[in-house]
């Protein structure tokens, strides 16, 4: 077994401190396969903020980092420190497409420009650039660092919410060469084709040297990697175009399909027409087939609601007529399938956590992950629906067989503790218990795993305690209101 694996088991355990790049018991680096997940949330200082500020803190050659959003204090001060003591940092970034809209002093004080002015090559792309992955020493240059370097992906921003308060993945990969080759051949694609964030003009990173072709690319039957920018053509140099393709769409249906015993899902959002329908499907043809779907609350859609989503998609697609771009903005607007699926009689909970959702107090289930008969895991930053398909770059890693069999026991656990949130210590009875006592009514509570109707019966109640709760200025400032006094 390799130093991380068992280290982080469960949420609660402790990270050990500067494990990453530790040396040998001969004083040589220390090289061993590393296949290691972190599952937030977690204490800060045990999170994967933490671990990605410890690994760039030893990185000695290069970082490449494609990320949608960064916010934590350590891991920017990491990225200076790396820079100062001569590493080349390349930074794929999704705030700098914002960033690079302002002017002068404003722009400087950015997210973007501080990176820049600490040495960080900043660069953005033209569509959403949703990845969360870096690569430490990578084969940038040299094909033997592939089993050398690590990489670092999952479902998780490098945010103090994503590390504390959100339910989220990360992965710690070394000695996975197939799928260092494959995400290094991602980020130089999207580095190729992306566009200079210009903060400062001097700033150049040198360019890789290292053409990586199918033919350098050995398959390991144990991983593999899907992008959604398959989905994309390049135009002028620079500009990437929907071909209307579903890369990773179609092969999570065709695992879906493939299910024999099991089908584990944890994502934060179902808005994906092809995923929905396979697991209607796949439920239909095997009823003893354990299907469970487990979403964040804002998934959460009354009957009512969804009737009338039905009929705005229906509407819209009668407008797109036969023009498939029109028919694929009407889908890519975002149809929760949530309901429909629970309502196909397949088990559906919802983390549930307020009346009514809100960035500043979600507790969000932000996982992205599958687990097909318990020995075949997905995972990565894909957001299940059709906008992730055909406006934003996201990765879906694939794990499977014995060799890999702990990592995906421990995800199998992970999903059993986030099935039962909050049903174990008696939640609900104890808010409902509250409601019916009178009093203030709280509006923001502890999370819970709930079914449709259980949500449903509790909005109600809530509703009948707090009448103002769907008042215009409660659903303007639902922040402004986390009790009906």
């Amino acid at each position: 077994m390799h130093a991380w694996l068992g280290a982080t088991a469960l949420a609660c355990d402790p990270i050990e401190p500067a494990v990453a790049l530790r040396a040998a018991p001969d004083g040589s680096a220390d090289t061993e396969p590393v296949t290691d997940v972190v599952f937030s949330p977690q204490p800060a200082a045990d999170s994967h903020n933490r671990r990605v500020e410890q690994l760039i803190g030893q990185a000695e050659r290069t970082l490449d980092i494609a990320m949608y959003s960064l916010s934590d204090a350590g891991i920017q001060a990491a990225l200076a420190a790396a820079v100062a003591r001569g590493v080349e940092v390349r930074f794929l970034f999704e705030t700098a497409s914002a960033d690079r809209k302002l002017t002068g002093e404003a722009r400087q004080r950015s997210k973007s420009g501080r990176l820049e002015q600490d040495g960080v090559d900043v660069r953005w792309v033209n569509k959403i650039m949703h990845h969360k992955f870096m690569i430490v020493d990578g084969p940038r240059d040299a094909l033997d660092a592939a089993d050398l370097g690590f990489l670092v992906t999952g479902s998780a921003n490098w945010s103090p919410g994503a590390a504390t308060f959100y339910d989220e993945n990360t992965l710690f990969l070394r000695g996975h060469a197939e799928l260092m080759l494959r995400m290094q051949r991602e980020f130089e694609h999207l580095w190729t084709h992306s566009r200079d964030f210009v903060g400062d003009p001097e700033l150049a990173s040198r360019p890789s040297t290292l053409t990586i072709d199918d033919a350098a690319i050995a398959d390991e039957p144990d991983t593999h990697v899907y992008f959604t920018s398959a989905n994309f053509d390049v135009r002028g140099g620079d500009t990437f175009v929907i071909n209307g393709g579903e890369e990773i769409g179609d092969a999570l249906v065709a695992a879906i399909a493939g299910a024999r015993r099991s089908i584990h899902l944890a994502s934060g959002h179902l808005r994906l027409r092809a995923v929905a329908e396979a697991l209607i499907a796949r439920a239909a043809e095997d009823p003893p087939l354990d299907v469970r779907v487990y979403l964040d609350g804002q998934e959460f859609i009354a009957a009512s609601t969804h009737e009338k989503q039905v009929d705005a998609l229906a509407d819209c697609l009668a407008a797109a007529g036969d023009d498939p771009a029109d028919q694929r903005e009407c889908n890519d607007r975002g149809f929760l399938y949530g309901y429909l699926v629970g309502e196909a009689g397949v088990a559906v909970r919802y983390k549930y956590y307020a009346y009514r959702w809100h960035a500043s107090y979600a507790e969000q289930m932000h996982h992205k992950y599958m687990i097909v008969d318990g020995d075949e895991l997905w995972t990565g930053s894909y957001n299940l629906s059709s906008n992730a398909e055909h406006n934003t770059f996201e990765n879906m890693l694939v794990f499977r067989g014995p060799a890999v069999a702990e990592l995906i026991d421990r995800y199998e656990d992970n999903f059993a503790a986030i099935w039962d949130t909050g049903r174990d210590d008696g939640a609900l009875a104890d808010l409902h218990a509250e409601l019916a006592a009178g009093g203030a009514v709280p509006l923001v509570f502890p999370a819970m795993a709930l079914t449709h109707p259980e949500v449903d019966d509790l909005k109600r109640q809530i509703r009948e305690a707090c009448p103002a709760v769907d008042s215009p200025d409660f659903r303007a400032r639902p922040e402004a209101h986390r009790r009906c006094e």
